[in-house]
């Protein structure tokens, strides 16, 4: 009999097969390991750690290989607390005080993730699921219980929540859709599911548990319906939809060699959002025009200390020639909020993305900002390279940062180091601060981008990692519209070019406000690109013009949203 349960899609797609019930739970195991002497459990303890270690390795240099550079960074995490002293130091205490190896593994693990369970701040919270991976990965060696076996026909994984190890190693050929209890849009193993283009719901809580392993599910990423045993009537309409996405995808690879040209002849310039150099073998394959937003901040993360100046400078210079002739816009690490660093030492603040972030750690950190900068500067020389400062409330900080930059040539010239001086500084705005005074601040540097993530959640008081009232949180809130729309005739009255790097540059719904507005550059993540711009090639301007102007005099986000559906809808 069907049955649909709702949660909420967190990676877009459609995925059918039938499913695999995964389970974090080690218990059966557990019962069937018989405890040696204190000197054996040491033993098997350091073979586990050995041989984790090697698995761990073997995953990232799988995935660096196919570009996923994220993926990669997260078993390097993974590596790193597998090997952590204390970690180790607190197994061996529980071993000597008694414990059996598994045990003593697992409850370390447990101490250390509720240490991470119990801090204010959302990304370290995550981070406790981790660390319990980490626990489960040593103890199933220990217990011998061996990787997860999928056999070979397609399969819908489905579980409380999956082990980013697991995740890491799963046959994505195979993987049509994944199921979770809970697991926020920040967890690594939605990250891994993301990249690669894996439907992902999440937030089934406790109905998770109807799902059975052998039922056939169908996985649905946008509307965040998960279909157990569905109708033959349902499983057809939606093997439709699959064949239609299918499709799709192969449209947009020959949408992505076209330029995103209005019918009017009006150019907006599409280009990608990355986080590192890997990143952009999608993006040029995606049609990118150019980088929007190189998010700098990815090396200085899952490090005991942050990279020097050569290291970020063998990443901007590599990002910056496979750019050729477009620009590459190049974030100055925006650091803080939900990408704390520990060797900061910043203290523990209540409200961290409204303390101590980005370009705020960047003017009191002089020695990380100038070596940045530095990198920066010499990467400019071998190709065509922008700074943009995050996080900008007033003209001082532009001419502060503007000070440094002065800094940084002049400590390069003695050093007698090449780099090119002429490089472009903009910054970004995401504060309503910044969004009311855009014509001061654009007397001030070279180009805007509107950073629209933090620029709703900031206007409209929302978190939108907060269940609770994440629905209030939308880009199409008639006030965030009309900041957007006065940064742009700021910016553009003097005569600088005004692009967005948030969500909304990605947002299909969106793109005829946005050309109609006249931002010059739209940046976002690669696979959106296509579809984008095949929107924006389907309207002339003055239809895009009337149906903004129409947007404009609107009061709620959700007529606004129905009314761009209907007129997207009307041109397909």
């Amino acid at each position: 009999m069907e049955e649909i349960l709702y949660g909420t899609g967190v990676v877009l797609g459609i995925g059918i097969a039938t499913v695999k019930v995964l389970s974090s739970d080690v218990t059966d195991d557990l019962k069937q390991y018989e405890a040696g002497t204190q000197v054996l459990e040491a033993s098997r303890l350091a073979n586990a750690i050995q041989t984790a270690s090697a698995d761990l390795i073997q995953l990232k240099e799988a995935a660096w290989v196919v570009g996923q550079q994220k993926q990669a960074d997260i078993m390097d995490a993974h590596y790193t607390m597998v090997n952590d002293p204390e970690l180790a130091a607190n197994i061996a205490t529980k071993i000597e005080q008694g414990s059996a190896a598994p045990q003593a593994v697992l409850a370390a693990a447990e101490e250390f993730a509720a240490l991470f369970d119990s801090m204010a701040d959302s990304y370290l919270r995550e981070r406790a699921a981790d660390v319990r991976d980490v626990g489960r990965r040593l103890t199933r060696l220990l217990v011998g219980s061996g990787q997860i076996q999928y056999g070979f026909e397609p399969v819908v994984l489905s579980a409380q929540e999956i082990e980013p190890s697991l995740a890491a190693g799963m046959p994505e050929d195979q993987v049509r859709g994944i199921v979770l209890g809970r697991g926020s849009t920040t967890s690594h193993t939605i990250i891994i599911a993301k990249s690669r283009s894996i439907p992902v719901v999440t937030g089934l809580g406790d109905a998770i548990s109807r799902i059975t392993s052998g039922m056939l599910a169908i996985v649905d990423g946008h509307t965040g319906q998960v279909i157990l045993n569905p109708t033959p009537e349902h499983l057809a309409e939606y093997q439709e939809k699959a064949a239609a996405e299918a499709a799709r995808k192969y449209q947009d690879s020959q949408v992505a060699t076209l330029v995103a040209v209005t019918k009017s002849n009006t150019k907006v310039q599409l280009a990608a959002n990355i986080g590192s150099p890997a990143d952009m073998t999608a993006a040029i394959k995606q049609g990118a025009e150019g980088v929007g937003l190189f998010r700098s901040e990815f090396p200085f993360l899952g490090r005991d200390a942050s990279p020097n100046e050569e290291e970020q400078f063998a990443a901007y210079k590599a990002v910056a020639e496979q750019c050729g002739q477009h620009l590459c816009v190049i974030r100055t690490m925006d650091i803080g909020g939900d990408k704390p660093l520990h060797y900061l030492n910043i203290n523990k603040e209540e409200n961290p993305f409204l303390g101590l972030r980005a370009i705020r750690i960047s003017l009191t950190r002089p020695e990380l900002f100038i070596t940045q900068l530095k990198a920066i500067l010499r990467a400019a020389a071998y190709g065509n390279v922008a700074i943009m400062l995050p996080m900008i409330i007033s003209a001082a900080e532009i001419a502060a940062a503007r000070r440094f930059v002065n800094q940084a040539q002049v400590e390069l010239t003695k050093e007698g180091k090449a780099f090119r001086a002429a490089v472009p500084l903009g910054i970004m705005i995401e504060t309503p601060a910044a969004a009311v005074i855009a014509r001061e601040l654009a007397t001030e540097c070279d180009f805007f981008s509107i950073g629209t993530n933090d620029l709703v959640q900031y206007t409209l008081a929302v978190d939108r990692g907060n269940p609770a009232v994440s629905s209030l949180y939308s880009h199409f809130h008639p006030a965030v519209l009309r900041l957007i729309d006065g940064v742009v005739k700021a910016g553009h009255e003097h005569k600088i070019w005004v692009g967005m790097c948030g969500e909304m540059a990605g947002d299909l719904l969106a793109a005829p406000l946005l050309t109609a507005m006249g931002l010059d550059k739209l940046s976002m993540n690669a696979p959106a690109i296509p579809r984008v711009k095949e929107v924006i090639r389907r309207f002339d301007d003055e239809q895009m013009r009337q149906v903004l102007v129409k947007a404009l005099t609107l009061k709620d986000a959700n007529d606004i949203r129905s009314l761009l559906i209907d007129f997207v809808q009307q041109a397909e």
